[in-house]
């Protein structure tokens, strides 16, 4: 946990060092995008990118509700979602199995520490202390824990939409972020490496952008550093104004 913690918070740190003057980390952190690639609610990626701790879950209760996240969010191509049918048969389950898993936790949670068998646990075949699920992007491989499905469940479950084991479904809420802060910070490193990638995405500077290939690459600095003069300025100033109106409200 305390490694997670670490490297989304230097995740974060880096982000934050690369937005530059004129943006906000509002302007490039979309938390429902967040929350579609990395499965946490977004109530608690907003918790997360302000430093707070997420609330505890249940390890079993996180994996079904991102295997209902991802039924509605990693749809067909004619836009319906995946049956269990389909999705249980691609690694040699039944339906069954995985539509009373499902069923059985969102009706009933499991409490926070393991008691009584669950019919979830019931659905599926005796859990093996020992079985590991792979989490090649997640962090370290992770044993498979009282109260949560079989590895090979989850492994098949993952395999049937990232085409491979992953560890999403188990992973902890700070690594999923992270996972999923990853291609914003891998596209603000490609601005910073390129003055004209920045003015593409930014301020919607389209036109000046496609004049760019004519300048220099120093004379194209000197162009984005003006720009980003000019939006602190004006940043400035709406925060001089609203200081402004509140002191004049006050007044009254």
């Amino acid at each position: 946990m305390r490694e997670t913690r670490r490297a989304l918070a230097e995740t974060l740190s880096r982000i934050g060092s690369l937005i530059g003057d004129g943006r906000s980390r509002d302007d490039v952190l979309d938390v429902e995008q967040l929350s579609n690639e990395s499965g946490v609610p977004r109530d608690v990626v907003r918790m997360l990118l302000d430093g707070e701790e997420p609330p505890a879950e249940d390890i079993t209760d996180r994996i079904v509700r991102r295997i209902v996240h991802l039924r509605e969010t990693r749809l067909r191509p004619d836009g319906t979602r995946h049956s269990y049918d389909e999705i249980a048969a691609s690694y040699g389950a039944s339906r069954a199995s995985l539509s009373n898993l499902v069923n059985s936790r969102r009706k009933t949670p499991s409490p926070q520490t393991p008691s009584s068998q669950t019919p979830s646990r019931q659905a599926l075949s005796q859990q093996v202390s020992s079985e590991q699920v792979p989490s090649q992007q997640m962090g370290e491989r992770r044993p498979a824990r009282s109260g949560g499905p079989l590895a090979s469940t989850q492994a098949g479950i993952e395999t049937f939409f990232f085409g491979q084991p992953n560890g999403w479904l188990s992973a902890e809420p700070q690594a999923s972020l992270d996972n999923a802060l990853q291609s914003v910070l891998h596209g603000l490193e490609g601005e910073a490496a390129d003055p004209m990638a920045r003015l593409r995405s930014t301020h919607g500077l389209r036109e000046l952008a496609a004049r760019a290939p004519q300048l220099a690459e120093e004379e194209l600095q000197l162009v984005t550093d003006w720009i980003d003069t000019i939006l602190q300025r004006r940043n400035a100033q709406r925060v001089r104004g609203t200081e402004s109106d509140s002191s004049h409200t006050e007044g009254h």
